[in-house]
């Protein structure tokens, strides 16, 4: 019985493409194992949600998962619309038209799991991704043969790769095609396999892409890169290389979309009588701030344009500031005489917080 795919990513049946990726992306976020180290369910979950996500993602395998019991590889939901009812003369009519995209050897997706640095993620960065995944064969060109040219034309198709496949229905006799079993589709019958990669017409391999990652990428985004997942068989159309972003975190700064923000903390003298303080920067510089007298513990200043640059959108994101204002410890007797001092000076109507509380 096959798993609920559906009911893992939390989308009816009837779910468009946009709506499936969008779950996948909110779900495996959420059971993502960096962020949940050590949760043996989160790591099943994570399992469970890529694989759901493989099979709904993909029309061709989609529609054999949404097949009734017994018919493609989901067969879990037999009734539906009229479920119970439906023979076996149905789905192989049906089944007709999709055999041969299912038999065309298309390529498939490659997941991978990918982690920048938090810099790396705003600025943008090229790097290197190693990835496993079946190469034509260089010594028999893909053919599967020994050196590309031992094979023959397959009779069974005629060289085409294609066979005719034939039905009487109460509609009359329905023909159509699909792909040659006798030779894969490929319309060729190898006589000599090819020792390299023992007939297959591929080699597995370890393969470095250098993908650039584009500035404002953000923690738990799925990148698609077309055409380097899988290769397909027969020269078919390769899989996409689907990678899932991991951001590592900062010391001081924290991010949401484009703004940044950092905590500075201050001294209760400079929150008093105000100071020129210095704002770290993402990049390492630092930035003179005029600090207004007066200000208040947990105040935000934002830096327009200082956050994160996007390039394609032509926008950048600012720098929220927020002052945490430090009380001295260890005072010395010398130093609480001036602090008393300085706080019978100080009328209890310049407090406005206090004055605020009182009167109501």
């Amino acid at each position: 019985m096959a798993k609920p795919y559906y009911d893992i990513l939390g989308v009816p049946e009837t779910a468009t493409e946009a709506e499936i990726r969008s779950a996948y992306r909110a779900k495996a976020k959420k059971y993502h194992p960096d962020l949940n180290q050590g949760d043996e369910q989160a790591a099943d979950m994570f399992k469970k949600v890529n694989e759901a996500y493989e099979t709904l993602s993909d029309p061709q395998k989609k529609a054999a998962y949404d097949k009734p019991a017994g018919q493609g590889f989901g067969g879990a939901r037999a009734g539906g619309a009229g479920g119970a009812g439906r023979g076996s003369f149905f789905d192989d009519f049906v089944n007709m038209f999709d055999t041969d995209a299912r038999e065309s050897g298309g390529g498939g997706d490659i997941s991978l799991n990918v982690t920048l640095t938090f810099e790396e993620a705003a600025y943008g960065v090229q790097k290197d991704v190693s990835v496993t995944r079946n190469e034509p064969c260089a010594a028999c060109r893909g053919t599967g043969a020994k050196s590309g040219t031992q094979y023959a034309k397959c009779n069974a198709c005629g060289g085409t790769g294609k066979v005719r496949f034939a039905q009487e229905t109460p509609f009359g006799r329905v023909v159509s095609m699909k792909a040659c079993s006798a030779c894969g589709g490929s319309g060729k019958i190898i006589k000599e396999a090819c020792p390299a990669c023992n007939g297959r017409g591929h080699v597995r391999k370890n393969v470095n892409l250098r993908i650039t990652f584009p500035a404002g990428i953000e923690h738990g985004q799925i990148m698609t890169v077309p055409g380097e997942g899988e290769k397909g068989k027969h020269g078919t159309k390769p899989g996409n290389l689907v990678l899932m972003i991991n951001v590592m975190p900062h010391k001081i700064f924290r991010r949401k979309g484009l703004d940044l923000s950092v905590d500075v903390p201050i001294s209760f003298t400079q929150a008093i009588l105000g100071d020129k303080i210095l704002i770290p920067m993402l990049k390492g510089t630092k930035v003179a701030f005029p600090l207004p007298e007066g200000t208040q513990n947990g105040t935000v200043f934002k830096l327009k344009g200082q956050g994160i640059e996007n390039v394609k959108k032509g926008v950048t994101g600012d720098l929220l500031v927020t002052v945490d204002v430090e009380m001295p410890k260890n005072l010395t007797k010398e130093q609480k005489a001036k602090i008393k001092e300085l706080s019978e000076l100080i009328k209890p109507d310049q407090y406005d917080k206090i004055k605020e509380f009182n009167r109501r």
